[in-house]
């Protein structure tokens, strides 16, 4: 049987749950961190669509005015719809998922939602198809800025096709923003085809180190940790069969520039300065879980940090000081080989 029918049928079951309760907290979505404006939001969002809704994290970016974003395995629609507020009634999002039930949640609400927010019409499509396969979806080569998923490819056996796809559908200066478990050895074979682990994010967890290899192989020389923390499963049978395995909840971020990007940090001798004006970020702007710019103090960067602010959406917030047109070396504590262990989010392929 194909794994995608049976995590398919498994979330139907636990979706038709009174409770909608899965059999561990690994995939529980914390509010602690939530920004304020975020959580304004989410107070809009019906209580059907919260319950029946199951993520890691909150891989909901900046800065998204205007823009197209796409949310693969969309589930009920919680993260669409509140991007659905953030792109504002000229922008548009697509919810993916190939769990009809889910879907049928997420779709009895566009009409509801789009007159909360003060819509003339849904600025939202949902979608049936599966995240490895967006081209018959009818997803378009550079069609979308952003996309974003919350706890879902680890549940798909064909990463790296999806990963390929989320290349392709990104225009230049595009951005990937999702939240996901990661395991800290690689899954025994018996552990990955397990259909409850499978289920519950955590047969297919992948290894840190081979999704960093991954991410460079599709076309990523660089990516980012946002946030990184202790995945808990709280469930003492399932504890028996992962053992000494350690789960974490990470938020990444990957910027679409093939031709800026490079496998390391070099130095230019390149400033930025940042203007403010995001939402949500008046006073400082956290580019990753390392890269914290204060508004108004020029911050020294490498080269691959300062491309994905002038190369992306966040360019019109920065003031950028300098260019490539000399170089002066490896960026001062940089690696070749980061890695990055279970306890703390290092830096996909650039350190600086």
């Amino acid at each position: 049987m194909d794994i995608r029918e049976e995590v398919k049928k498994y979330y139907s079951e636990v979706t038709g749950e009174k409770e909608g309760q899965m059999e561990t907290n690994i995939c529980s979505c914390a509010l602690d961190n939530m920004p304020e404006h975020l959580q304004v939001i989410r107070e809009q969002i019906p209580d059907e669509i919260i319950l029946r809704f199951y993520g890691c994290g909150s891989p909901i970016p900046p800065a998204l005015e205007g823009c197209t974003v796409l949310d693969l395995g969309c589930g009920t629609g919680l993260d669409v719809y509140m991007v659905s507020k953030l792109v504002g009634e000229k922008g548009k999002v697509i919810g993916l998922d190939m769990n009809d039930d889910q879907l049928a949640i997420a779709k009895a609400h566009q009409d509801e939602m789009a007159k909360k927010f003060g819509y003339k019409e849904s600025n939202v499509t949902f979608v049936k198809g599966y995240i490895e396969d967006l081209k018959s979806a009818g997803i378009e080569d550079e069609s979308v800025d952003v996309v974003i998923s919350n706890c879902v490819i680890n549940l798909s056996p064909y990463k790296e096709a999806v990963f390929g796809e989320i290349y392709r559908v990104l225009k230049k200066g595009g951005e990937l923003y999702f939240s996901d478990i990661f395991a800290d050895r690689r899954m025994p074979k018996e552990l990955e085809d397990h259909p409850v682990l499978r289920g519950e994010c955590i047969g297919g967890a992948m290894y840190v180190e081979d999704f960093r290899r991954l991410m460079r192989k599709v076309g990523w020389e660089d990516f980012r940790y946002m946030s990184s923390s202790k995945a808990a499963v709280d469930n003492p049978e399932i504890e028996k069969l992962t053992g000494n395995i350690g789960f974490t909840s990470r938020t990444i971020r990957a910027m679409k520039l093939p031709e800026f990007l490079e496998d390391i940090c070099e130095q230019y001798g390149q400033f930025i300065i940042y203007k403010g004006g995001i939402v949500g970020n008046e006073f400082a702007f956290d580019l990753d879980d390392h890269h914290h710019f204060e508004k108004d103090l020029p911050a020294s960067v490498c080269g691959n940090t300062c491309a994905m602010i002038q190369q992306t959406r966040f360019g019109k917030y920065f003031e950028v000081i300098g260019d490539r047109s000399r170089h002066f070396g490896p960026f001062e504590g940089c690696s070749t080989s980061p890695s990055v262990d279970s306890e703390s989010a290092g830096s996909g392929g650039c350190c600086c």
